[in-house]
């Protein structure tokens, strides 16, 4: 991240005072601000070129005028990050996303790269590099993708296993929706979204299988009241978490800023612990 990249970059122990100038400049809040005001404003240009009436129209060279000013913008941060950071540029995920979302706008638009074009809609997603609150989102995300791994898992198995049943059970008579195993492994996701599943599917299917509600009930407990609440929950645990790791980090980094020893992140939680616990006893 932007924060993390300036504070390696202090660190250097020979790096160029230009450098350091130019970085903070680029990082501070003003520079930021306008970056996340140009990419709104790229944002509403790229909706509007999907109308054609307004691109035929005289606003069509003021809107491709704008894009393209927009995407200058971009270049000139890139290049200004690339100049001041260097090889400490590589090491963000980050830069490398927003590197790559930049790469596909300056893609030609004839030929075989027509088609990167409508990708310039990615540039919508730099607010995720540039704002900090949703970048804790997305980290929060990707911290828990090896936590849902097993609930992945688990609902393959569930699903194939469901699958197959479905199709030996209703196969015949509704072939449109259970007719082989891919076709009943996307009925069973519609139903798992509960979109249309009882007047559009399961009801029809109960016309020639009166008994069929004692599959698709638990189907749906299981499905969609289980296995989905359980990716909700490891998610909302893991951003607990990150939210209790920052808290730490925040008190050690203040405690190494006054020249003190740093507490222990134990007692940190511990304390954190308590407030709440204290604060639901008079709650309560």
């Amino acid at each position: 991240m932007s924060e993390l990249d300036l504070a390696a970059l202090r660190q250097l122990p020979h790096a160029a005072p230009w450098r350091l100038r130019v970085a903070e400049f680029v990082e501070a809040p003003p520079a930021q601000s306008f970056i996340v005001g140009v990419i709104l404003l790229n944002s509403a240009v790229l909706g509007l070129e999907t109308n054609a009436e307004v691109m035929n129209s005289a606003w069509g060279g003021v809107l491709v005028i704008i894009d393209r000013l927009c995407l200058a913008i971009f270049v000139v941060e890139l290049a200004l990050k690339l100049a001041v950071y260097r090889g400490l540029f590589w090491k963000s995920g980050w830069n490398w996303f927003d590197l790559a979302v930049v790469a596909v706008a300056l893609a030609p638009g004839a030929g075989p790269w027509a088609v990167l074009r409508a990708l310039r809609v990615l540039r919508v997603l730099r607010l995720l590099t540039v704002i900090p609150q949703l970048r804790r989102v997305v980290a929060a995300f990707l911290h828990a993708i090896p936590g849902l791994t097993g609930v992945i898992a688990v609902m393959t198995i569930f699903f194939y296993t469901a699958g197959v049943l479905a199709t030996k059970l209703f196969g015949g008579a509704h072939p449109q929706w259970f007719g082989g195993l891919g076709e009943s492994l996307y009925t069973l996701f519609q139903i798992m979204t509960l979109e249309s599943w009882s007047m559009g599917i399961v009801r029809p299917v109960m016309e020639t299988h009166p008994w069929a509600w004692a599959f698709f009930v638990p189907f749906i407990v299981i499905a969609t009241f289980t296995i989905l609440n359980l990716f909700i929950g490891i998610i909302v645990s893991t951003m607990q978490e990150l939210a209790a790791a920052d808290v730490v980090a925040e008190a050690a980094a203040s405690a190494s800023s006054a020249d003190a020893k740093p507490e222990d992140p134990k007692a940190v939680l511990a304390r954190i612990e308590a407030d709440l616990a204290e604060l639901r006893r008079q709650l309560g």
